[in-house]
């Protein structure tokens, strides 16, 4: 008697360390879902906190609170943005502070031409593979092991579930095909996910979910165009370079240059705006500006018509080189001529 009584509690022991081995299996295999759930592609979170994805430094003057303000306005309304215009005009910062100010999180993406489908939704990544070993019954050893295929969302669902605020840069360089699974976002409120089996093949759209897309004039290099079906559920807000006083001020914000300085630098880049047949985006006048806080030996911020022919070639020839020396010459003229 005393013998059985003794293999009972035994046995009763194995059992109750087996239930704590399989309840340790099943919260570890919880912890690996929710982390896949909202983990990118890499293994990293894409949900950034809104407080620190704006860039530094950032200028507000008048006319840079209005077009936020634009942004915000849309968003509020439940509208998917599409801020359109030249490069170097500062779509992508001005995309960065309007997705801040909603105080939401906030996913990033950047457009290319590797971007498909599975890059935005999400794929399976390998499988995941444990073994469930079972000692319920004395004397006998059962060791099951369990293969299973891992999903891994990545940035537009992980946005789409958690209600962040999309930012997805150069919008239009990545292939339409890709952009499909957009539609049903934005009219049904549905993320369907290809190659996601099972209930969850599709997630509902949160109710703070919102996007911001970012392009260049479609007659630039690599910009394809989007399908009208995706376009019509957009507003499309025109950004422009901004007014000569806010152009300023962001060249200032950049550099150390003394004001006549930065003067001189924003008042070449928008008379060489209008004469050359290349973009001279307000990033050029930054860049110049850089430029010449190294070369301004004296630091007064005056500068002779040679050395800005120098700085502002520099700054432009990456646009025509390739195509021989005459292009980056005759650029060269060109500037000196506007200059």
């Amino acid at each position: 008697m005393a013998d059985d009584t003794s293999r009972k509690r035994k046995v009763r022991g194995r059992k109750i360390r087996s239930d704590r081995e399989r309840k340790t299996g099943r919260r570890a295999k919880k912890k690996l879902a929710r982390a896949t759930a909202t983990d990118g592609e890499n293994g990293e979170n894409p949900l950034s906190d809104p407080g620190e994805i704006t860039p530094e430094p950032f200028v507000e003057t008048d006319a840079v609170e209005s077009l936020r303000g634009r942004v915000t306005g849309w968003l509020e309304a439940d509208q998917p943005v599409h801020l359109i215009g030249p490069t170097g005009c500062g779509k992508t910062a001005l995309a960065l502070s309007a997705a801040a100010e909603r105080g939401r999180p906030v996913v990033w993406i950047n457009g290319d031409e590797a971007v498909d489908t599975a890059a935005l939704v999400g794929a399976h990544a390998g499988g995941e593979r444990y073994e469930e070993d079972d000692r319920f019954v004395g004397g006998v050893h059962k060791k099951t092991q369990i293969v299973r295929e891992r999903w891994v969302d990545n940035p537009l669902s992980v946005a789409v579930r958690e209600g962040a605020t999309l930012v997805y840069n150069e919008f239009s360089r990545s292939d339409p095909a890709a952009h499909n699974v957009l539609l049903s976002v934005f009219e049904e409120g549905v993320l369907e996910r290809p190659g996601k089996r099972g209930d969850d093949r599709s997630i509902d759209v949160h109710p703070e979910f919102r996007a911001i897309v970012t392009s260049n004039d479609v007659e630039y290099a690599g910009v394809h165009r989007q399908q009208d079906a995706l376009l019509d559920r957009f507003v499309g807000v025109h950004v422009d370079y901004y007014d000569a006083e806010t152009e300023r001020e962001i060249v200032r914000a950049h550099t150390a240059l003394p004001d006549e300085g930065v003067e001189s630098v924003v008042e070449t880049v928008r008379t060489l705006r209008d004469d050359l047949e290349i973009v001279v985006g307000t990033r050029a006048a930054i860049t110049a500006a850089k430029g010449l806080a190294v070369f301004d030996g004296d630091g007064t911020g005056r500068f002779d018509d040679e050395l800005l022919a120098d700085v502002f070639t520099d700054v432009l020839a990456p646009k025509v080189a390739g195509d021989g020396d005459s292009d980056v010459e005759t650029l060269r003229a060109q500037v000196t001529e506007s200059i």
